[in-house]
């Protein structure tokens, strides 16, 4: 049985590999998408049960379908989401194989291309795209030991309070996941801690504009990739409740108890940093600027946005801001959870070829690997501040394809010179 081939092998069934799937088959490029688990997996199981969209409707989505029965002002569920992807992907008669995982691809030597070794068999491919996206492996902290006594579990793992024990539960982060969680875990009734380090914190609405409104008009969106090591930035909003900026003053007096960063365990007991006025006065900051920036795009434009100097207003400082908690006994304050909302990992072990740093992140020009005929697609800060948003990752998912329909190009050339006649004497 001849194996089987492909000229471009895509690795991910996400909104990546959609989107990758999607110009690839506009440019002609032959193609499969290998999905290990379903189409838009990590939106059906990875998140908890009352996520909705950080962003509305009418922005968050690929710029050729829009969410027919939604409001365009509405953030739409996490089920929606995940429906949108799988029906995005028939749209556009992408070649998803679902529950296919790669195992491992190495390079050809002296023939060119991948040998793709899959759940499913063997495949050559001339060119692949990791399309695994940012979001690939939970981390939890090696702080708490798993013999404290307490239930640890990550917030891609969280699903609703009730999954959690009785007593009181310790957020760590405070980005979009941790903030959010913590907020339902108090509207629940539950006791709650959250460690707060530093974040930006834009206002959900402005002047009659959502957020992600503002950051598109002012250029933020397109911003180009920071410096190799800082691309992460810790962002808190919130599109729960109808959508409300995300305060830590107002939780804090809506019963939520803020902490600094957290630094350390022993005995019981879980340290904090010094640092919590001087996180939340950073994002503050943060907000206050885009608010200036606003104002200004308003002024120069001479749109007509009334103004909001209730925008300006702040909630009291809470007692656990003015008074911060240096540390917390679990047993003495019942605490019998830890949700740990920090990040993820990536992990590119299957892709067995030279493109990546000492700490395997890849090296790559807007998803270019250093790597020939590799490519990388929905990594943070890929290309600008929007790459791994639903919106963003289209329009990279579309420079890597110009790529490899360029690269397509060169090698269909025959090795034979136009014929160029002579000029007239």
């Amino acid at each position: 049985m001849p194996m089987e081939k492909t000229d471009t092998l895509i690795v991910g069934g996400g909104q990546a590999g959609i989107a990758m799937s999607e110009h690839l088959g506009k440019a002609g490029v032959p193609h499969l998408v290998l999905e290990k688990q379903r189409t838009a997996e990590a939106w059906r199981t990875g998140r908890w049960d009352s996520l909705v969209a950080n962003g509305p409707a009418w922005h968050d989505r690929f710029p050729n379908l829009e969410f027919e029965g939604n409001d365009p002002d509405e953030f739409v569920t996490k089920d929606r989401l995940a429906q949108y992807l799988v029906d995005y992907a028939a749209m556009i008669k992408a070649p998803i194989r679902e529950g296919v995982e790669v195992l491992e691809a190495r390079r050809r030597s002296g023939k060119g291309g991948f040998l793709v070794k899959t759940s499913a068999g063997e495949i050559e491919a001339r060119r692949i795209v990791a399309a695994t996206g940012a979001f690939q492996y939970p981390v939890i902290p090696s702080i708490v030991p798993e013999t404290a006594g307490v239930m640890q579990i990550h917030s891609f793992h969280y699903k609703n309070p009730n999954q959690l024990p009785d007593g009181a539960v310790m957020v760590v982060g405070a980005g979009s996941s941790g903030a959010q969680i913590a907020d339902e875990l108090n509207r629940a009734g539950r006791r709650v801690f959250l460690s707060v380090g530093p974040h930006d914190r834009p206002p959900r609405r402005y002047r009659g504009r959502d957020f992600v409104w503002w950051l598109g008009v002012l250029g933020l969106w397109d911003i180009a990739a920071p410096a190799p090591g800082t691309e992460h930035v810790t962002i808190s909003v919130s599109g729960a409740y109808g959508g409300r900026t995300m305060d830590f003053r107002r939780l804090g007096g809506e019963g939520v108890i803020l902490t600094g960063l957290t630094t350390g365990f022993e005995n019981g007991v879980l340290r904090f940093a010094d640092n919590l006025y001087k996180n939340v006065a950073a994002g503050d900051a943060n907000y206050n600027e885009l608010l200036n920036m606003a104002d200004a795009y308003v002024e120069r434009t001479g749109l007509d946005l009334p103004e909001e100097p209730e925008a300006r207003e702040i909630f009291p400082d809470p007692d656990c801001l003015t008074n911060p908690l240096s540390s917390l006994n679990f047993a003495k304050e019942n605490v019998t959870a830890i949700i740990w909302a920090t990040g993820f990992r990536q992990d590119f072990n299957w892709l067995k070829v030279d493109a990546f740093d000492k700490k395997g992140a890849p090296i790559h020009q807007r998803g270019l690997s250093k790597e020939p005929d590799v490519y990388f697609l929905g990594l943070p800060w890929q290309s600008r501040r929007g790459s791994s948003f639903l919106w963003g990752v289209w329009h990279d998912a579309k420079y890597i394809a110009d790529q490899i329909a360029i690269q397509r190009s060169y090698l269909q050339y025959n090795g034979v010179a136009a014929i160029v006649p002579a000029a007239a004497e």
